[in-house]
């Protein structure tokens, strides 16, 4: 079996990104090619992400696409780290949030409580990078209407936001898994 990809050969998506990062005068065909290989990746996860959530019951299948694009990056280590931000935010937003509509309803109030209390709760947690996807997600759970229990909602969510991000991991790894498969060695 072979190991998971973790570096980018040369000339790969993660060099053509930190060369962008690191030159304000990077070459518009480098440019281009970094660009459509990002939009490629992006719009591959984001389709694929969005198009079981109706056959599974998620009428709100698009956060798992919004998930996937915000998850998708050109390197496998910050995809992941990424991923782990998005789903455990959503998690602690979701859960936090839900008790809230739950025990207090669903006003403005209410809404300031669960987000205060959804980005404390990632802090306490020693996960302070996904405070801001908690508090995301207390704020779709709080302010967006919906129908039926605040607990289904989030576990929707929780569940979309679950597959985009299982979807993103997947395509960045089958990408640099191709490119460290199919690169020539030393080639730009």
């Amino acid at each position: 079996m072979e190991a998971t990809p973790t570096s980018d050969p040369p000339g790969g998506i993660k060099q053509r990104t930190r060369q962008a990062q690191n030159s304000r005068e990077l070459p518009l065909r480098a440019r281009l090619t970094g660009g459509a290989a990002q939009g490629l990746m992006s719009a591959a996860a984001a389709i694929i992400a969005y198009l079981p959530t109706r056959p599974l019951g998620l009428k709100e299948g698009f956060w798992g696409s919004i998930t996937a694009i915000a998850v998708v990056q050109a390197e496998l280590s910050a995809t992941r780290t990424s991923a782990r931000d998005q789903f455990t935010g959503a998690a602690i937003g979701g859960l936090v949030s839900a008790l809230i509509v739950t025990f207090a309803g669903q006003d403005l109030p209410a809404y300031v409580v669960s987000l205060v209390l959804s980005v404390l709760a990632c802090w306490v947690l020693d996960v302070s990078t996904a405070a801001r996807l908690a508090g995301s997600t207390a704020t779709i759970i709080m302010l967006v209407p919906h129908t039926g229990s605040a607990g289904w909602m989030m576990l929707s969510r929780v569940l979309e936001v679950g597959w985009g991000v299982a979807v993103a991991i997947t395509i960045v790894w089958v990408v640099s898994w191709t490119e460290s498969k199919f690169r020539a060695p030393g080639a730009p």
